[in-house]
């Protein structure tokens, strides 16, 4: 079984990967979405019934994220590569709707839809081809250079709420940025100004928190005051930033997955 921090992430995984929702190794299924995993070898009981840990990887992401289908279209349409427009057409799509329907829910015409679900299928045919280019050039890059020479890029959070090039940072500027910001201990010596540096800081401090547990705000309160003197400013960032979730009245808080 992987560490939690070991464990591959939506951005490293493969199409088929990101279709099923889980990805294996030799020992366990991990489930792409949370921390959850399943061992090999061993028989799950489930409502009365009994299954592997693909069957039961599949039952956890149905019954807990929905389906991957759900899950990827709730994300930043900017992920996807499409305008919120292009987005909304494409969940509505989704969920069900004819033509007719989504121009009517829509206020447009049903050739205009008829437009974008070719304008969509375009895309997607495009994308086949990027998908394919970029493997071939990261295998001919890897043939000439070394892992020292190349450039390795710290990815985005996949909860975040918009994508811009304040996301542009590589592995290298991410080390320097942390240690430039936070002591041995783990706390913060001084909050970053720069949009670039503020994202690596607050991921760096969201990642101290477990997926799947919900704080009470007193127990975050607790936690961030160990970081950073002003923790009411990063708890409200860490909100903005897509990094955390929380009720309504505040009183609880949990890693947005």
């Amino acid at each position: 079984m992987k560490n939690m921090f070991d464990r591959k992430s939506l951005w490293q995984a493969a199409p088929d990967e990101l279709m099923n929702g889980y990805y294996e190794d030799d020992d366990s299924v991990y489930c792409l979405i949370c921390n959850e995993y399943y061992t090999k070898g061993e028989i799950y009981s489930h409502d009365g019934h009994f299954y592997d840990a693909y069957k039961m990887a599949n039952i956890h992401i149905e019954e807990k994220h929905g389906s991957m289908l759900n899950y990827l279209m709730n994300m930043n349409p900017s992920f996807l590569g499409l305008s919120k427009l292009q987005h909304s057409i494409l969940k509505l799509m989704t969920d069900g709707l004819s033509d007719k329907e989504i121009a009517a829910q829509k206020g447009i015409s049903y050739s205009t839809v008829r437009n974008y679900r070719f304008k969509l299928h375009e895309h997607e045919k495009q994308s086949k081809l990027f998908l394919a280019t970029m493997e071939l050039f990261h295998k001919k890059e890897e043939a000439m250079k070394s892992k020292r020479d190349a450039t390795e890029f710290y990815d985005a959070h996949k909860t975040a709420t918009m994508m811009d090039d304040r996301y542009d940072v590589t592995v290298e500027e991410k080390t320097k940025i942390l240690s430039r910001y936070f002591d041995k201990s783990g706390a913060v010596k001084q909050f970053p100004s720069k949009e670039k540096a503020k994202i690596v800081v607050l991921r760096e401090i969201a990642g101290k928190f477990l997926p799947g547990v919900h704080y009470s705000e007193n127990e975050i309160n607790n936690a961030l005051k160990e970081i950073y003197q002003d923790f009411p400013y990063i708890r409200r960032l860490l909100i903005e930033y897509g990094f955390f979730c929380r009720t309504d009245s505040g009183s609880e808080y949990w890693l947005k997955e």
